[in-house]
């Protein structure tokens, strides 16, 4: 099995992936999907865990070979940020939603010099407007952001357009398509349900129609 099915087995058997078609989670966004997921579990599971970052540390090497520091997202980003940082024997920061209004303002928290090449971690890519928003901050303080990396991807067309128009490189551990794969090939959804975890990812509006 590739580390990338071997990842997503792992998300749905610890439950930091959950599939229901029949019964629909609501996303903040207001979305009805079939699918929630919370990697921050993926914390609380040392083999997992250790999986994950080995994987991240692999992907960063062979895809943006010239990093010469990490960044993680708050909050998601920030625990794999550290972790792969640390595999790595690079420098770590991390990027705030927004800056802080107290002190000195700093959006980007770390010692990030002007032109330093960055990698941004996030856990989970789903629409991708919040991680290129801290793209946007890192290179406003001066980072040379090659890409970023994530567990998991949708693999939602928005997103693909919104990286595609930032010029933002984007590598993930799994997806979306390899994630319903493996849940097929396990029994944990049905054949049905599989189709409709597919017209999902073709069309988050009318997937249930």
């Amino acid at each position: 099995m590739s580390i990338s099915k071997a990842i997503a087995a792992d998300l749905l058997e610890i439950k930091a992936v959950s599939l229901s078609p029949s019964q629909p989670f609501t996303w903040a966004s207001g979305i009805k999907s079939p699918i929630y997921t919370d990697n921050r579990v993926t914390l609380a599971y040392p083999e997992v865990r250790s999986q994950i970052e080995g994987a991240f540390a692999e992907l960063i090497k062979a895809e943006f070979p010239e990093v010469e520091v990490i960044a993680g997202t708050a909050t998601a980003g920030i625990p794999h940020g550290a972790i792969i940082a640390d595999y790595l024997k690079l420098p770590f920061a991390y990027i705030r939603s927004k800056p802080k209004d107290h002190g000195a303002g700093n959006q980007v928290e770390g010692r990030v010099t002007k032109g330093q090449k960055m990698v941004v971690v996030e856990d989970l890519i789903s629409t991708g407007g919040s991680v290129l928003e801290a793209v946007a901050a890192a290179e406003r303080e001066g980072a040379d952001v090659l890409g970023v990396v994530a567990i998991f991807t949708y693999e939602l067309e928005k997103a693909n357009r919104k990286f595609a128009d930032a010029g933002v490189k984007l590598a993930t551990l799994t997806t979306y398509s390899e994630l319903i794969e493996i849940a097929k090939e396990t029994g944990y959804v049905t054949k049905e349900e599989l189709e409709l975890l597919k017209k999902f990812k073709e069309n988050q509006e009318t997937w249930q129609k």
